[in-house]
């Protein structure tokens, strides 16, 4: 046998697109659309898991009902937040109208953060004083307010754009045909 059938080169000069440094879901996964405050998505990636997992860790309640509220917010907060970033920083972004991510992201944000909010103040009145409790609530309460202050950024960026209506396209694209076509 001839050393060339039996033993191939280790190494490829040209790697497939599968293989390489960049390769499974870590080819699909950018970072290049969260740019100015849509950072902000991570942080609140963070701080809702940070809440829920230190509300997870509570052993024992006297008032429970605003510890399973607050579960219940900080682990929806998590889940939405991941779901608004696996859209922004994966080719799903691509496919779907930029228009409608935004203004979905609008309102799960403002949503979110009020809730949150509201979760976290009836969590502070019916907490047994523990350090994890104290710990939840400070996370959440953080979190909430990342919500909202990206809420404040979406809102006046908002604002900043031109406002159209539906109806102006058409009466521009009216003005602007010749009258004899």
């Amino acid at each position: 046998m001839e050393n060339g059938e039996v033993y191939r080169a280790t190494t490829e000069a040209h790697p497939g697109p599968g293989r390489g440094p960049r390769s499974g879901l870590a080819a699909y996964f950018t970072l290049s659309r969260l740019t100015g405050f849509r950072r902000l998505k991570l942080l609140e990636l963070v701080l809702s898991l940070l809440a829920f997992i230190c509300e997870e860790v509570v052993s024992q309640c006297t008032l429970c009902g605003g510890l399973y509220f607050f579960e219940f917010v900080s682990c929806s907060a998590f889940l939405l937040s991941l779901l608004i970033l696996i859209v922004y920083c994966t080719p799903v972004y691509d496919r779907v109208d930029p228009a409608k991510v935004k203004s979905s992201d609008f309102f799960i944000t403002l949503g979110t953060g009020l809730v949150l909010l509201v979760a976290s103040i009836i969590f502070a009145l019916t907490h047994d004083n523990t350090i994890t409790e104290i710990a939840a609530i400070v996370f959440g309460f953080l979190a909430s307010l990342a919500y909202l202050t990206d809420f404040s950024f979406m809102l006046r960026e908002k604002c900043k754009e031109p406002q159209q209506r539906k109806g102006d396209a058409a009466v521009r694209r009216e003005y602007t045909e010749p009258l004899n076509a």
